[in-house]
């Protein structure tokens, strides 16, 4: 009797939102994949979520920390996807049980960007003129704006990246704000007119890299993942992700960050505002890189020591009353 010997490949099924900028993220740790482990099958499965299908609410007032990444949660504890592939800036801080996240891939810039109508293509985001229209969908933006900017006005804008650019050329806005790492990945980085220092705009907790959400204890998946994982880019997000989730806030309250790594120094700079810009706490940790959460909880502690509770405390009754 002849044995017979399945050359079948092993799948791995990815999840990913079915946004344009979602698709080539997750695209791109498929390729990653792929050419590491040739032996294996990476599939791509798209859903959407909750934030995808709420595009005429700001995002503050939806008032849920999973937007963007509660389905395909589901989908992961339901064992439809082994796992997801996520904005980090979009990954809750703290995950539903059952789930880890396993890898965190090479940052892109994390910084926000200046996109302006061609008629302000000699300006900088400080010297636009008084009462300029500036979309942003984001409240840290919004605040940290209002603060260094307060004679520009601020008008929320919703939907995929191009169409928050049509609504600019059409003239709906004189300038939108955006993460400079999505327009690059898009193949847009000549629609970036400004990259904003960080003393005017600090950006949001792990924007311009990937976070690969698994199964706790799928040791088969997480080994895959840990091979595509950057390891400063690591260092850098559990710090920031650890100063946010100690003071317990989400992707949509005015939370900012900036890292910088020195050897095995990191410096990790914080702020928290209040909505309208007129309240601010900031200050800076440095620490080593072999326990980078406990820079990011000492940051947090040191801007509540400065009142940035009763500012958060603020902001969450201000989403509660629908304000």
């Amino acid at each position: 009797m002849t044995s017979v010997i399945s050359t079948a490949r092993r799948t791995i099924r990815i999840g990913s939102r079915k946004s344009q900028l979602a698709l080539v993220q997750t695209r791109w740790v498929q390729k990653e994949l792929a050419t590491t482990f040739p032996e294996m099958n990476f599939e791509v499965h798209t859903m959407s979520t909750q934030g995808d299908k709420i595009l005429d609410v700001a995002l503050a007032k939806i008032g849920d920390k999973g937007l963007f990444t509660k389905e395909l949660e589901v989908g992961m504890l339901n064992r439809e996807i082994d796992f997801a592939v996520h904005s980090l800036k979009d990954l809750p801080t703290t995950l539903p049980e059952g789930l880890a996240l396993a890898a965190i891939t090479e940052r892109e810039n994390p910084a926000d960007a200046l996109v302006v109508h061609t008629k302000y293509k000699d300006k900088q985001i400080d010297t636009l003129p008084e009462g300029a229209v500036i979309g942003t969908s984001s409240l840290r933006r919004l605040a940290q704006l209002r603060h260094k900017f307060p004679h520009l006005a601020f008008k929320d804008v919703r939907g995929n990246l191009n169409t928050r650019l049509a609504k600019l050329d059409a003239g709906e806005y004189d300038a939108l704000i955006l993460a400079a790492a999505g327009l690059q990945r898009l193949g847009m980085g000549d629609r970036i007119h400004q990259i904003l220092p960080k003393e005017v705009s600090l950006h949001a907790v792990g924007q311009g890299a990937l976070g690969i959400e698994c199964r706790a204890g799928d040791q088969e998946v997480i080994s895959l993942l840990k091979a595509i994982e950057h390891n400063t880019t690591r260092d850098r997000c559990l710090a920031e992700r650890a100063f946010l989730r100690d003071l317990e806030g989400g992707c949509q309250v005015p939370i900012g960050v900036n890292s910088e790594l020195d050897g095995d120094r990191l410096t990790l700079t914080g702020i928290v505002a209040s909505v309208d810009g007129k309240k601010i706490v900031k200050d800076i940790v440095t620490g080593s890189t072999e326990d980078p959460e406990s820079i990011g909880t000492e940051l947090a502690e040191k801007l509540r020591q400065q009142g940035a509770q009763e500012i958060l405390n603020e902001i969450f009754a201000q989403i509660q009353r629908g304000a």
